[in-house]
């Protein structure tokens, strides 16, 4: 089930299930993964994109593998907060990847995501070869550390 509102799926969440992060590129899907405390969020890797049923695929094996309870898309807003052509291809795969799997799905602002885990890799030192191989998967974790951190606040508020 698709919910827009993070405090609907907070409530949607199985109990001690981690939870997967999405940065969807044209390219590449970058790929993180929550603890069961829902507490730290792990980059994991980056998936080349391919055709959506063999990227579906090796999803669903990440998230049968390692019990995910919630899955987390970046949605890639505009700057002025419109969304445009690949928020609606982001909505989309969202639709489409809960035909596959039954788990709540949510969305998360990913606006400068990737501007963020540049500049972590840049302050780490990392060479560019490097940053350019992980860049992508530690935007997700970005992007799902933003809900996790949001859920912590929604559970010290209950």
């Amino acid at each position: 089930m698709i919910l827009d509102d993070i405090e609907a799926f907070s409530t949607a969440l199985p109990p001690r299930q981690a939870l997967i992060g999405l940065d969807l590129g044209e390219k590449t899907i970058g790929v993180a993964v929550s603890d069961g405390f829902l507490s730290v969020s792990t980059p994991l890797e980056t998936v080349r994109r391919r055709k959506f049923g063999l990227d579906a695929a090796r999803l669903i094996e990440i998230i049968t593998a390692r019990r995910i309870g919630g899955l987390v898309l970046g949605l890639p807003r505009n700057m002025d907060g419109s969304e445009g052509a690949r928020c609606q291809s982001t909505r989309a795969f969202a639709r489409n990847f809960e035909k596959l799997a039954s788990l709540p799905i949510t969305f998360w602002d990913e606006r400068l995501s990737t501007v963020a885990a540049e500049r972590a890799l840049l302050e780490a030192d990392t060479t560019r070869k490097r940053r350019a191989e992980v860049i992508d998967h530690v935007a997700a974790g970005y992007i799902l550390q933003g809900v996790l951190d949001r859920l912590a606040v929604l559970r010290r508020a209950q």
